[in-house]
């Protein structure tokens, strides 16, 4: 993770989802774009007062690409990246929730604001920008995304 240079109260938190899904017995994984740069990247967002770190995960995921389904308790890993702010840049640590989609939605909050593309770890893995995202993905291993609920 690149953040030697950040002050240590600069660093943010956030939860991600990764949605994810077996189909014809391959492992495919949800994608969402930005809202502003129409990057493509996974749900995300900050901290939820009473919820817990997958359950928060598990709301963006809902909110921002549709999808609900049996969130891991642990996660499968960290990524860091800038998000841009009113002050310049601030550092972010998202831990990576997997999310096994059992129920895809045709309305959900943003569906006006993204769109969504489900596609192989391979090709995920080169749609998204930052290198430790990648790297957790094309480690994912859905036998040992142990779910809850």
């Amino acid at each position: 993770m690149r953040l030697a240079d950040a002050p240590k109260r600069a660093v943010r938190s956030q939860f991600g989802a990764l949605p994810w899904r077996i189909r014809n017995g391959k492992v495919e994984i949800l994608l969402i774009t930005s809202r502003r740069t129409h990057r493509w990247i996974l749900p995300k967002g900050w901290p939820m007062h009473g919820a817990t770190p997958g359950e928060a995960a598990a709301k963006e995921a809902w909110e921002e690409a549709g999808v609900t389904g049996k969130v891991a308790e642990v996660p499968l890993g960290f990524y860091s990246y800038r998000k841009s702010h009113d002050e310049g840049e601030i550092p972010i640590i998202v831990a990576v929730f997997p999310l096994r989609v059992t129920d895809f939605h045709r309305k959900w909050p943003e569906r006006g604001q993204r769109k969504r593309r489900w596609v192989s770890r391979k090709k995920a893995a080169k749609l998204l920008s930052e290198p430790d995202l990648r790297h957790l993905l094309r480690a994912f291993d859905p036998r040992r995304a142990t779910a809850r609920r």
